[in-house]
């Protein structure tokens, strides 16, 4: 069976790839000509490869109209929240463009595969403390650039459904992490700077943002196990929640990971790593998808923050 991953270059795509072949897909993968290959240099001989960009409208029809896929995965996006109050035209254009002329080019093909459209918690933005564990159903307060571009995206998925009979999935997924996690997002970005000051390339000092935010964590490969379930089990059109079964504040992650480190570190705020407008409070259900497709999470936290840990002792 053929399987098309956009985004598989990156974070969660490299996990997808991997998982995708251990269960027999044949893998092929829409890369830009510039994307590092750093997470998939170990599966080259074993993917295909296309050139294009999401937002060429003419190389994403080439694509599908050569490929056929018979399931796609759509996990290419702008997904750092920061980088959208900087950009988010150019967020915009990625994520919700993007999306569309995957949309489109799966209908001009003339085909229908399951499509899972990966959106986010982001979606639901200033959660109040009453709406929490939150809901498929919850209002949508979308806090940033990224969350408005993810929910249009959402939104395109599921009129694709409603007006073409796209096959299409829509996920929304709360924080994961793991191994090849980009070193702008909290976490990898602690154990990154825990790892340095190990090796001696930086002062002890690990510098932080807002640490009182509050998250529920998943680890990578669990939520490409839920992706993968999401196409054989979930039903077309409808939306699941994706997220993980420990919840702390940021400062409690920091601490566990610091609990790792083989040296004292101390902690200091950045106010440029301060956000504009955060999401504080992000506390999934995810019993609509636990209920359809018997997922549960295998890996811990501890686990996770680890191996994320011991992944950039490797490389700095």
């Amino acid at each position: 069976m053929k399987a098309l991953i956009t985004g598989i270059t990156g974070f969660v795509g490299s996990h997808m790839a991997e998982l995708l072949l251990a269960k027999g897909f044949t893998v092929y993968g829409l890369r830009r000509w510039r994307s590092p290959l750093d997470n998939v240099a170990h599966l080259m001989e074993k993917i295909d490869l296309v050139d294009g960009d999401l937002r060429d409208t003419r190389s994403v029809m080439e694509l599908v109209k050569a490929v056929r896929p018979e399931r796609v995965y759509h996990l290419a996006a702008q997904s750092y929240v920061p980088a959208s109050f900087n950009a988010p035209a150019d967020t915009i254009e990625t994520n919700v463009c993007g999306t569309l002329n995957l949309l489109e080019a799966i209908r001009s093909a003339g085909i229908n595969p399951p499509t899972h459209i990966c959106s986010s918690s982001e979606v639901y933005g200033q959660v109040r403390p009453e709406e929490v564990p939150i809901k498929e159903t919850n209002q949508y307060r979308p806090a940033s650039p990224y969350a408005v571009s993810k929910l249009a995206e959402d939104m395109l998925a599921q009129q694709y459904y409603f007006s073409f009979k796209l096959h299409t999935v829509r996920t929304r997924a709360f924080t994961h992490t793991g191994p090849r996690r980009g070193d702008v997002f909290a976490e990898s970005s602690f154990a990154k700077q825990v790892a340095e000051i190990e090796r001696n390339k930086r002062k002890p000092v690990v510098h932080v943002g807002n640490l009182e935010s509050v998250r529920t964590f998943l680890d990578v490969r669990d939520i490409c196990e839920a992706y993968y379930l999401v196409l054989e089990k979930g039903v077309a059109g409808e939306v699941y929640n994706i997220g993980g079964e420990r919840t702390m504040r940021v400062g409690e992650m920091l601490d566990y990971l610091l609990s790792l480190a083989k040296c004292k570190i101390q902690v200091q705020v950045d106010p440029s790593r301060l956000r504009p407008s955060d999401v504080t409070l992000q506390i999934p259900d995810v019993t609509k998808f636990r209920t359809q497709t018997g997922w549960q999470p295998k890996i811990s936290f501890e686990q996770t923050m680890q191996d994320l840990l011991n992944y950039w002792r490797e490389r700095v």
